[in-house]
């Protein structure tokens, strides 16, 4: 890979990605030191964005596990969820920054006639990378419960394997990409997400009553 990407090796998003579920959301979690990510980070702010997205993520996750108790009245599990909405859009909006920065760095490079079109984005990649350690760390931690039936834990190691070798393969398609991009050999384009269910001028239930 070139050096246009040296920071952003799947490696070193999976180190930080790791660390930062291990110490919790709430954490300020070190960017990885690795072929020069502070440089970086300070001139286009791919890092910040990269820990907004797994912060967002993160607590997603665990709003997520909150929205389905049954134990709590139903106004807690509404505010799970509008919580759960809004750490939504501050995600995906996230990934755009994600995206957006990491391609301000291919400005001088033109796609060769014959460039591969990604149809995910580099940001999309890291974002399912992120969502990818919230599932090995929880599943890892069932695999050491001693509480519980050999049969659990055997069926949540199977599925731990699993997992890992998901992250694996998508790691190694994210290097390719963005080292071929580097080349001019592929490219992604900045996908908008456009929730209209968070728009009070395109969600019809939101503007009721306004004027």
């Amino acid at each position: 890979m070139t050096d246009l990407f040296a920071d952003v090796r799947a490696a070193s998003i999976r180190a930080f990605h790791d660390a930062a579920v291990a110490a919790g959301p709430s954490a300020d979690t070190p960017m990885p030191d690795t072929g020069g990510t502070r440089a970086m980070a300070a001139r286009d702010g791919a890092w910040r964005s990269i820990a907004a997205n797994h912060r967002c993520n993160h607590l997603l996750w665990n709003e997520e596990d909150q929205a389905r108790r049954t134990d709590v009245p139903d106004s807690a599990i509404a505010a799970s969820k509008r919580a759960i909405d809004g750490y939504n859009q501050l995600r995906n909006d996230a990934v755009e920054r994600i995206d957006e920065t990491l391609l301000m760095r291919l400005a001088g490079v033109s796609p060769r006639a014959d460039a591969w079109h990604n149809s995910e984005t580099a940001g999309s990649m890291i974002d399912r990378l992120s969502i990818l350690a919230l599932k090995i760390h929880h599943m890892r931690m069932q695999t050491l419960r001693t509480d519980a039936a050999p049969a659990h834990v055997a069926s949540c190691t199977e599925r731990l394997h699993r997992l890992e070798r998901q992250r694996d393969d998508l790691a190694r398609c994210l290097d390719t990409l963005l080292g071929r991009a580097a080349e001019g050999a592929a490219f992604w384009r900045v996908y908008r997400q456009f929730k209209m269910y968070n728009d009070p001028e395109l969600n019809p239930w939101l503007s009721r009553g306004r004027g």
